[in-house]
């Protein structure tokens, strides 16, 4: 369905009563799904560094690019799709990667995997998923479909999830280099909630054999991350056995599902990680390998120098560095120093069609969607995340026409201002 036809098919289904799903307004959609998620969930998805400066910054990068329409062009026929890493793909969105859905919806990431799928929109999973990549494999089938890698303190296990994202049909994997450790998230830390420690957001690990094995090892942090027993303590420890793969009882009585928690907890990031280690992960797949967080061109040019296949300009939508800059104004001098020698994409504040055009216009390829799917899937489920994918390229199909534009090659920076 074309941009045009679908925006007749929501007014059409008007005439009937029928409503859209989800708000068009991404600050509608927020709200509404602000009022339906718990304290703890809207904080956890929706919160930021410090005092969010970033996330702030995020939407004035985009606010200080304005778009130049151009008029009698021949738009009547409109080619969104591009080519991207050896694969084609109708529009240049893909659904970044986001942990612990399951404080959003029950599907979680399998409830997205499927409007992915039914969108052919690419899904980036997450490390920190509440599904295991397979599952979501099974879902997507031949749609494609990422690994977002975060480097963990054991190679065995880096070298473990590589390998189990390719045998499961993920076409490239997105390393994450701005979260090697938690930012100063003030929302989760006034709560003093962290989803990890019930258990939430580590279904790569608890269904990884590496990490199983990991955890026959002695636990030296088991008296510095005790808890005092009590009955909240309690609850806890039975929501950890219930997520936990098997036997209830059997994982209430062995203590396993904890033993993971603190394992994950240890190991999960490395700050140590540097530059000349990514010859490793080269080394255990053959897979494209995409480096996510770069907002410096010297780094984007040593991602080049390095052989790296691509990159992805975020500042992790705001939630590591208060204070950062903008990834959209960043993005200019990492194309720069790229200078098309590799692909591009782009996160942190995309809120719709528009904001997609302005980051194609400065030298990304394409860009990465990220809470406001997790707004949609909060309100609707599948359905939710559905609607959202088709709105936002609808909106961009038809910005692109209305500045000029009839493919993603013509746009370029003489579009904006």
């Amino acid at each position: 369905m074309s941009a045009i036809d679908r925006q007749k098919d929501i007014y059409i289904k008007g005439l009937s009563g029928h409503k859209p799903l989800i708000p068009t307004s991404f600050d509608k959609m927020r709200a509404a799904a602000k009022a339906r998620l718990s304290a703890e969930a809207f904080a956890y998805i929706d919160g930021g560094a410090g005092r969010e400066d970033t996330i702030t910054a995020n939407r004035q990068g985009f606010s200080n690019r304005q778009i130049v329409p151009r008029v009698l062009n021949d738009v009547s026929e409109r080619d969104t799709s591009l080519d991207l890493f050896g694969q084609s793909l109708s529009s240049p969105f893909l659904l970044a990667p986001i942990g612990v859905l399951e404080m959003a919806h029950r599907g979680a990431d399998r409830a997205v995997a499927q409007a992915a799928k039914n969108t052919a929109t690419p899904m980036i999973f997450s490390n920190q998923a509440s599904i295991s990549m397979e599952s979501c494999a099974r879902i997507m089938e031949d749609s494609t479909h990422w690994f977002q890698l975060y480097w963990s303190q054991s190679d065995a296990l880096v070298s473990s999830l590589a390998k189990r994202a390719e045998a499961c049909g993920c076409t490239a994997i997105v390393v994450t280099l701005d979260t090697t450790m938690l930012g100063w998230r003030s929302r989760d830390l006034d709560l003093a909630y962290l989803p990890f420690l019930e258990g939430k957001g580590i279904a790569q690990y608890t269904s990884d054999p590496t990490f199983l094995r990991l955890l026959e090892e002695k636990d030296e942090s088991a008296s510095s991350t005790s808890r005092q027993i009590n009955p909240t303590s309690l609850a806890m420890v039975f929501r950890l056995a219930w997520r936990f793969p098997g036997s209830f009882l059997k994982n209430l009585s062995s203590g396993v599902p904890l033993k993971a928690v603190r394992k994950f907890i240890n190991i999960y990031s490395r700050p140590s990680l540097t530059w000349e280690r990514l010859d490793f992960l080269r080394k255990q797949t053959s897979l494209p390998i995409i480096l996510k967080g770069i907002l410096h061109p010297d780094d984007a040019l040593k991602a080049v120098n390095q052989g790296i296949d691509g990159i992805i300009v975020s500042n992790h939508g705001g939630r590591q560095v208060d204070g950062a800059i903008s990834a959209i104004e960043a993005l200019p001098g990492v194309a720069k120093a790229v200078n098309r020698k590799i692909p591009i994409l782009m996160d942190s504040g995309i809120r719709g069609g528009a904001d997609a055009f302005k980051a194609i216009a400065l030298g990304a390829s394409a860009v990465c969607i990220g809470r406001p799917y997790v707004y949609a899937l909060a309100l609707a489920g599948k359905d939710g995340v559905e609607e959202l994918i088709k709105n936002y390229k609808t909106d961009f199909e038809l910005t692109m026409a209305l500045v000029g534009c009839k493919s993603l090659s013509e746009i370029n920076e003489d579009c904006l201002v």
